[in-house]
C-alpha cells in the first residue's frame, strides 16, 4: 500500500508540475529583434503597398514562412493554394501643386500643403479637384444617427458646400452622454466623417484636427493624409468620398471663426448637444485646384497555413498587417523614409514567430492561418477585402487575434487590447494571462477609438471574434511612470513618422514572453469545439448569431 501511494503521490506530483509549467514554446527575442530589423530596413523602403517595398516585403514573408514549415494559404490557383491573396486597390495621388487659396472679403492668402491644411488626393475618381470660393458651413460632429435621435445636419443643404466638421464624438470633452462618454464611437472615427460628408452630398469635408480628440498630432495628420491613398475598389465612389477630403489646423480655423464673426469654442460647445444647427461662416471661402492621378492597382495579402487535423475546415487567426506608409515628405533631417519599425513590423515578426511555433508542435485540430494584410494605413484596406472576399469562412472562424505596434521592451505586468469590447475570446484571454501573473488593464485611452483603428475590426463587424492585442505600460523594469512615458514619447515623437526605426536597444523581452500568452489562448482555441461569442449587448453579436447554423 505504501509503494502504490507513494507511486500515486509521485505520479500526482509530476501532473501538477506539468500543470503549472509554462505550456507555450519559448519565443526567440533575437529572431522577433532581427526580423523587425530587416522589415524596417531603408532597405524595404517603409513598405508602401504597389511599391519595391511591397516586392521585398512579401517575398521575406513567404520565405520566412517556408522556412518555418508552414504551408501556402492563399487564393486557390488552378486548385491548389498559392502564398498570397490578391488585394485591387484604388489607388490615388495627387500630381502637381495643390493650390489653396483663402477668402474673407476683405483678402485672400494662400494654404499650404501640409502647413495649414493636409488635404488628400480624391478618391471619388475624378481627375482634378477645381472649385473656387466654395462657402464653408460648420456641422458640428458630423453625426446623423437616428437611434440616438442625433442629427448635426438639419436638413442643411450642403451641394457645393464644404463641410467643416469635428473630430471624435459630442460627448468626448465632456464624458457623458449618448456617444459612450470619453469612449469613441464609430462616429468620431474620420473614416465616418469622410463617408457621411458625401452621403449628404458636400462638395468636400475639412475636419478640424484637435491633438486630444484625434489622439495624435499634427504631424502625424500631415504624414498620413498627403501622400498616396488607397481604398478598395468602389462601383460607386461618389458615394463614400467627396471631391476633397482634407484636415485643417485648429488654430487656423479659430481664425476663420473669427473672421466670420464667431467664437469657435462658443459654437464648439453648442455642437455638443442635440439643438445644434448648422453654422455658416459668412463671407469664407476657399478655392482648390490639384490634379490626381487615379489608377487601379494589386496589391497583396500574405496567408501561410498550419492545417488542423480532425476539424480542419475550421479556422483560428493571426493576423497583423506588414504595410507602413513607403516614402513621404521629408523630416526635419531630410528623412523620407517611413520605416514602421514598431508600426508594425512588430507585429509581423510576431506573426512569423508564432507561425514556427505551431509548424513546430504537434498539429492542432483546427487549422490556424496566418494572415499579413496589406494597406492598413490606408484605412485597414486588406483586412476589409479580406473580410468580404474570405479565404476561410467567416462562419466557421472561431476568432481572430491581431497584433499591431507592439511593444519592443522588456516585460509588463499587465496588457491591454483596442478598444473594450466585451467577448468570451477576451475573457479566456484575461484567464489564460494569470497563468503569468500578467493582468488586463483597459484601454488607457478608448476615447482615441483604437477599436476601429486595427485589422481585428472588418472581421469583428462581421460577427468573428476579435481582438487586438496590446504591450502593457506597467512595465517590469521601471514601472507605470516608464512605461507611459515610453508610449508618450513613441506617439509624440516616432508614430507615422521617419524615426520609427529599429534600436539594437530594444530587447524584445516583454513580446517574446506576451507571444507565449497569445500562443497558448490560440492553441486552446485551436484544439477545442468551443465558438466563443460577443457579449449578449455587443452590437456585433446578432452577425454572429446569423451563422450559427454554420456551425457544429
Amino acid at each position: 500500500m505504501k509503494k502504490n501511494a507513494l507511486l500515486a503521490t509521485t505520479m500526482l506530483l509530476a501532473t501538477a508540475a506539468a500543470n503549472a509549467a509554462d505550456p507555450a514554446p519559448t519565443i526567440d527575442a533575437q529572431r522577433l529583434s532581427q526580423h523587425v530589423k530587416v522589415l524596417a530596413s531603408d532597405e524595404f523602403e517603409g513598405r508602401g503597398p504597389n511599391t519595391a517595398g511591397e516586392t521585398k516585403t512579401v517575398n521575406y514573408l513567404i520565405e520566412q514562412f517556408k522556412a518555418a514549415g508552414l504551408k501556402p494559404g492563399g487564393d486557390l490557383v488552378n486548385g491548389k493554394r498559392a502564398w498570397t491573396q490578391e488585394v485591387p486597390l484604388g489607388r490615388f495621388e495627387i500630381k502637381g501643386p495643390v493650390t489653396l487659396t483663402l477668402n474673407d472679403g476683405k483678402s485672400s492668402q494662400t494654404f499650404l500643403q501640409g502647413e495649414q491644411m493636409a488635404v488628400r488626393a480624391a478618391m471619388n475618381g475624378q481627375q482634378r479637384v477645381d472649385f473656387d470660393k466654395a462657402p464653408l458651413v460648420f456641422v458640428g460632429y458630423g453625426v446623423k444617427a437616428p437611434e440616438r435621435n442625433w442629427d448635426d445636419f438639419k436638413g442643411v443643404n450642403l451641394k457645393g458646400k464644404l463641410a467643416v466638421v469635428l473630430i471624435n464624438d459630442p460627448d468626448f470633452e465632456t464624458g457623458e452622454g449618448d456617444f459612450g462618454g470619453k469612449a469613441m464611437t464609430y462616429y468620431g472615427r474620420w473614416t465616418y466623417k469622410y463617408e457621411e460628408m458625401a452621403r449628404q452630398g458636400a462638395l468636400g469635408t475639412i475636419i478640424v484636427h484637435e491633438t486630444a480628440p484625434a489622439s495624435y498630432g499634427w504631424p502625424t495628420v500631415k504624414n498620413s493624409n498627403t501622400n498616396v491613398m488607397y481604398d478598395i475598389v468602389r462601383q460607386a465612389p461618389g458615394k463614400s468620398h467627396a471631391p476633397m477630403e482634407a484636415w485643417i489646423q485648429r488654430d487656423v480655423m479659430v481664425d476663420l471663426f473669427q473672421r466670420a464673426g464667431l467664437d469657435f469654442d462658443a459654437v464648439k460647445k453648442q455642437a455638443q448637444t442635440r439643438d445644434f444647427k448648422p453654422v455658416e461662416l459668412k463671407g469664407i471661402q476657399l478655392s482648390a485646384h490639384y490634379a490626381v492621378d487615379a489608377q487601379v492597382i494589386k496589391s497583396h495579402n500574405v496567408a501561410a497555413l498550419r492545417p488542423g487535423t480532425s476539424q480542419k475546415d475550421q479556422t483560428v487567426i493571426y493576423s497583423g498587417h506588414w504595410d507602413h506608409l513607403g516614402v513621404g515628405l521629408p523630416n526635419a533631417k531630410g528623412d523620407t523614409i517611413y520605416n514602421g519599425a514598431v508600426d508594425n513590423a512588430t507585429g509581423i515578426a510576431a506573426l512569423l514567430e508564432l507561425g514556427r511555433a505551431y509548424a513546430q508542435a504537434p498539429a492542432p485540430k483546427r487549422s490556424v492561418v496566418f494572415l499579413a494584410v496589406t494597406a492598413e494605413e490606408k484605412g485597414l484596406l486588406g483586412s476589409e477585402y479580406y473580410a468580404a472576399n474570405p479565404l476561410y469562412p467567416l462562419a466557421t472562424t472561431a476568432g481572430v487575434i491581431n497584433m499591431d505596434a507592439l511593444s519592443p521592451q522588456g516585460p509588463a505586468r499587465n496588457f491591454t487590447i483596442s478598444g473594450s469590447a466585451k467577448l468570451e475570446l477576451m475573457d479566456a484571454l484575461v484567464a489564460k494571462a494569470k497563468q503569468w501573473n500578467i493582468r488586463y488593464a483597459p484601454d488607457p485611452k478608448p476615447e482615441a477609438g483604437h477599436f476601429f483603428r486595427s485589422d481585428h475590426f472588418p472581421l469583428a463587424k462581421r460577427g468573428v471574434p476579435a481582438f487586438s492585442f496590446g504591450s502593457g505600460e506597467d512595465w517590469e523594469d521601471g514601472g507605470l511612470a516608464a512605461g507611459k512615458a515610453a508610449e508618450e514619447t513613441y506617439n509624440t515623437q516616432h508614430y507615422h513618422q521617419p524615426s520609427d526605426e529599429w534600436s539594437a536597444q530594444w530587447p524584445f523581452t516583454g513580446m517574446a514572453r506576451d507571444l507565449q500568452l497569445l500562443y497558448s489562448l490560440g492553441r486552446d482555441l485551436a484544439d477545442s469545439k468551443d465558438w466563443p461569442n460577443w457579449g449578449k449587448d455587443s452590437e456585433f453579436r446578432a452577425p454572429r448569431d446569423a451563422s450559427a447554423a454554420k456551425r457544429h
